[in-house]
């Protein structure tokens, strides 16, 4: 049974856990401003002296998205926190791709990901040896059948995706994810390495999480709270975010179930 956290706050369960992991886009922000409630809460899970790590499935590594918590004005001692999938994914490819050519799919924004070897990027799919999947084009970002059609000769190149979300609210929008590429590519039979949430890379990598007991916060079933399923860590779901309409409808019991996720506790927006 899932307990509801919206009375008592996050402080009623918090020496409970020695580390939290707290998503970022959904929770902390929304893309276009900050949450008050969940900045306040940062702040005193620091005064208890508890670890946490912002870690949120952008395709980017930790310094581009620390500029962009910057420009929201998120201060300086709350963004050290944050680790993302890029830097998960690009200290893999600078071990195992550098050296290899790769095709690039998605917006110009995500060009900090690869400038250590931006001399490997092609301007044709067909001639990589890899495909580096960060999000969509700008010209197509809402049109998954170009994706199909660019796959269909080429679906026996391996992808390397840095962002498994399928979707994210930003703002009032709804906007498609990296994720939603890389499985129309593996629908068609293709191969994809994923580096995000809920694959445990990104979490081992951000923090030394040994023999600690952990929480894991989000907004996302299919990432934040399935990657602390599949790690054993308890989760909170954030109600508010992405299944915001299918929990209103049909229920946390029931909307859980469908995406066979468990979570041990919900709350409609992070706060202490």
């Amino acid at each position: 049974m899932t307990k509801n956290l919206d009375k008592e706050g996050l402080s009623s369960i918090v020496d409970d856990y020695q580390l939290f992991y707290i998503d970022l886009w959904g929770v902390v922000h929304n893309g276009v401003s900050l949450h008050k409630e969940a900045i306040k809460t940062l702040k005193e899970i620091s005064k208890k002296n508890k670890d946490y790590i912002l870690l949120t499935n952008a395709p980017r590594p930790n310094n581009a998205v620390k500029s962009f918590l910057e420009k929201l004005g998120m201060e300086k001692e709350i963004r050290d926190h944050v680790f993302t999938s890029g830097e998960a994914a690009l200290f893999y490819l600078k071990k195992n791709l550098s050296e290899k050519t790769f095709f690039h799919i998605g917006p110009p924004r995500d060009f900090d990901l690869f400038k250590d070897f931006e001399k490997m990027k092609l301007d044709k799919i067909e001639n990589c040896e890899y495909i580096l999947c960060t999000g969509l084009f700008d010209d197509y970002d809402e049109d998954l059948k170009y994706y199909k059609d660019l796959f269909e000769k080429n679906i026996k190149k391996k992808m390397i995706c840095t962002n498994p979300d399928l979707i994210v609210d930003k703002g009032t929008n709804r906007e498609l994810c990296a994720g939603s590429v890389a499985m129309v590519f593996e629908k068609m039979g293709g191969e994809v390495i994923y580096f995000g949430k809920p694959y445990s890379e990104v979490y081992n990598q951000s923090i030394d999480n040994k023999n600690k007991r952990i929480l894991s916060i989000g907004d996302n079933l299919n990432t934040d709270i399935k990657g602390a399923n599949l790690l054993n860590y308890d989760s909170l779901l954030i109600s508010n975010g992405i299944h915001k309409n299918e929990i209103k409808e049909k229920g946390i019991e029931k909307v859980a179930k469908s995406y066979e996720a468990i979570c041990n506790y919900i709350q409609s927006e992070l706060k202490w």
